[in-house]
């Protein structure tokens, strides 16, 4: 698709010298900003001001080896980016901080790699094993999300601050450009073997449209030859289709919303540039599969700020409103549109986490436009990722089918979310701060990614297992919610011969049905993971918020689970509540309803 329309628009690919994307210093639009924006700007430049580069430190970088930390590595890298960025802005609106630029190159481009320690040594195919490789190669050339990312920020210093670089000495941008050749330009031109380009492998993911969205950033503005623009453009188009490939043609994220940016939002980024440097010749808004990666944000919005976060996702993600907004006006799309809007963020928030300074850039010359006309919420059916999301009354249900073999996959089949007027009741935790044993063999033995905590019952001690074998079947959406059989997400040590699960939600009612039938007779225990303290009575449980009901007989524990990682604790401070349902037998039905606590059932 991408390669196909390139080639047809290739003609139109207009070189001069290296494109400027946004206004350089001395132009007046930077002193036309919003006075909020440059307030903003002046904020996270005082907030940096007096805190030196940090030291990038050997022993910070081999302690992901040593002791499974990301940090050590990760703090000083991303602050010495994020000052750098702050330093350009503020200087761009006439700070007199030039010298807090120079010192910001300087550092980055000193440093002997510019992959992060984790990404040097993880078991992601085409990363070498810890043993190999534990500290920095020169000689190993290699591009990850924040080499690139890297690339891209020095790319466009160099081009916004060309005359006071210059009237420095000249040294530093022929530096800045040998940098860019050495560590981004040439290995994307001389590799094939980078295993997010897709040809030596095909399970592709956020990073191939994140880290080509920043290597065409980078090249647009640094390539000056025709031909070799036009090369590194048509090699990334081919790059762009083996992840295409991968995409369900619903356009869902399986990864969740919160990857989004990463995704679908980096995959409008190297739509607009493929655009711009055509002339306008190349556009690609029409097409279907297009259409539902760009639209996905709005399928998982629930309101309030809070999004469907089923695998490593955020309940409440920060998305870039800037790009939604973008995404809604290509697309001609008003409810896109107006959800952007909602959730538009602050100039500079996209420096809070990974300091993306593009989309930094794009919010602050994309300025906020007439508030976008949208009408009710739909229910939402993908079904090549089988989520089913069903808004009733107020109250919003999202089930899942799928399997448990997911880019960023937690052990989840059959699990499902309900919230109330934008207040969790029934939760999935989410992700937590990556370490080293997030994506190696030991991945499962972090508690937020097993279905032992997760909305779905353990059968006979036996939870639901890890891989693409192990999915949903029997999959319809119905008018109220979602069908399914699990049986296949566990293993054969649960014995289990089949298990049909019906999620409803009528008006302002949740209705689960299981039937489950086994080998023999053994317990099961269903989960159901609350935002609020639940009360335990006779067949029923009372939060402050809503009251469950369950079947005579079964019996009710709850467990308090503090939230003591910090990145989930954005999402969820304070606890979680993890209430579970006991029954034995062969041939068990069960019947759950959930609804508001002042309901008269």
């Amino acid at each position: 698709m991408v390669a196909e329309a390139y080639e047809r628009a290739a003609g139109a690919v207009r070189i001069h010298g290296g494109w400027s994307f946004f206004p350089v210093y001395g132009d007046p639009e930077w002193q036309a900003l919003p006075a909020e924006d440059r307030e903003q700007i002046h904020r996270l430049w005082e907030a940096v001001r007096t805190e030196p580069y940090p030291m990038r430190t050997l022993t910070g970088f081999l302690d992901f080896v040593r002791s499974g930390s990301r940090k050590s590595d990760e703090t000083p890298y991303f602050f010495r980016r994020r000052k750098l960025c702050t330093a350009v802005l503020a200087c761009l609106t006439r700070e007199d901080n030039l010298d807090e630029v120079l010192d910001g190159i300087w550092c980055i481009c000193e440093e002997s790699t510019w992959v992060i320690s984790a990404h040097n040594v993880n078991p992601i195919p085409g990363a070498p094993a810890a043993a190999e490789r534990p500290i920095p190669d020169e000689n190993w050339e290699y591009i990850d999300l924040f080499a690139a990312q890297t690339g891209m920020i020095l790319a466009l210093v160099s081009n916004l601050l060309a005359d006071p670089l210059d009237g420095v000495t000249p040294l530093l941008r022929k530096r800045i450009h040998a940098e860019l050749e050495r560590r981004i330009l040439r290995p994307f031109l001389a590799h094939d073997e980078f295993w997010w380009m897709g040809i030596s492998r095909q399970d592709l993911c956020n990073w191939t449209p994140w880290i080509l969205s920043n290597i065409l950033m980078t090249a647009c503005t640094e390539v000056t030859d025709g031909d070799r623009l036009s090369r590194i453009l048509w090699r990334a188009a081919g790059m762009l289709d083996r992840w295409l490939a991968v995409v369900p043609e619903d356009g869902g994220c399986d990864e969740g919303v919160g990857y989004w940016n990463m995704a679908g939002g980096a995959f409008l980024d190297c739509l607009e540039l493929y655009e711009t440097v055509t002339g306008g010749q190349m556009r690609l808004y029409g097409e279907p599969k297009v259409r539902n990666i760009l639209s996905f944000p709005k399928k998982a919005e629930i309101g309030e700020g809070w999004f469907i976060n089923f695998a490593d996702c955020d309940a409440r993600p920060l998305l870039s409103g800037e790009r939604i907004e973008t995404a809604g006006e290509r697309l001609g799309d008003e409810e896109l549109r107006a959800l952007g809007q909602r959730i538009r963020n602050q100039a500079g928030d996209d420096l809070l986490d990974v300091p993306h300074f593009s989309r930094v850039l794009r919010r602050l010359f994309h300025p906020a436009r007439e508030p976008a006309v949208t009408g009710t919420r739909s229910d939402v059916w993908l079904p090549d990722l089988q989520v089913r999301v069903v808004r009733r009354g107020g109250m919003t249900l999202a089930v899942k089918g799928g399997h448990n073999g997911e880019s960023h996959n937690h052990n989840d089949v059959g699990s499902f979310i309900l919230f109330d007027d934008g207040k969790p009741l029934i939760i999935d935790a989410g992700n937590m701060t990556y370490t080293a044993r997030t994506f190696s063999e030991e991945r499962y033995t972090l508690w937020n990614v097993r279905s032992l905590y997760h909305n779905v019952p353990i059968i006979g001690g036996c939870e639901q297992l890890a891989g693409r074998q192990y999915r949903a079947g029997r999959v319809q959406a119905v008018t109220n919610g979602l069908t399914l059989g699990l049986e296949a997400a566990y293993g054969p040590e649960a014995e289990l011969q089949r298990y049909d699960r019906r999620c409803e939600l009528d008006k302002d009612m949740l209705v689960i049905c299981d039937r489950l039938t086994l080998n023999r007779a053994q317990p099961v225990r269903w989960v159901f993971m609350l935002r609020e303290k639940p009360t335990l009575g006779d067949g029923r449980i009372t939060t402050a918020s809503m009251r469950m009901r369950f079947p005579e007989g079964m019996r009710a524990t709850a467990e308090e689970i503090p939230i003591t990682d910090s990145r989930m604790a954005q999402s969820f401070p304070g606890s979680l509540y993890r209430v579970m349902i006991l029954a034995d037998g062969t041939e068990l039905e069960a019947k759950f309803t959930v609804g508001r606590l002042d309901r008269d059932e």
